[in-house]
């Protein structure tokens, strides 16, 4: 008899930022760090900007309404 395993990936739980790096909290309690730079409208967004994020798909992705952008 085989047994079935199923695999899901890990779903944002929080997002923050500092001068350099964008983090996301993973709901398996890691973390990832980013570097800005990797995101054009991200790296010249104001802090406020940046803090006006929502989770969506229950933390399948990342939407900023006022930059227009999202990530998943």
């Amino acid at each position: 008899m085989s047994t079935s395993v199923i695999n899901k990936s890990p779903l944002a739980r929080k997002v923050r930022f500092d001068e350099q790096r964008f983090y996301i909290l993973l709901d398996d309690e890691r973390e990832l760090g980013i570097p800005l730079d990797c995101f054009q409208k991200l790296r010249v967004a104001t802090f406020h900007e940046l803090n006006e994020y929502r989770l969506i798909g229950k933390g399948e992705g990342i939407h900023w309404e006022s930059l227009d952008e999202i990530y998943s």
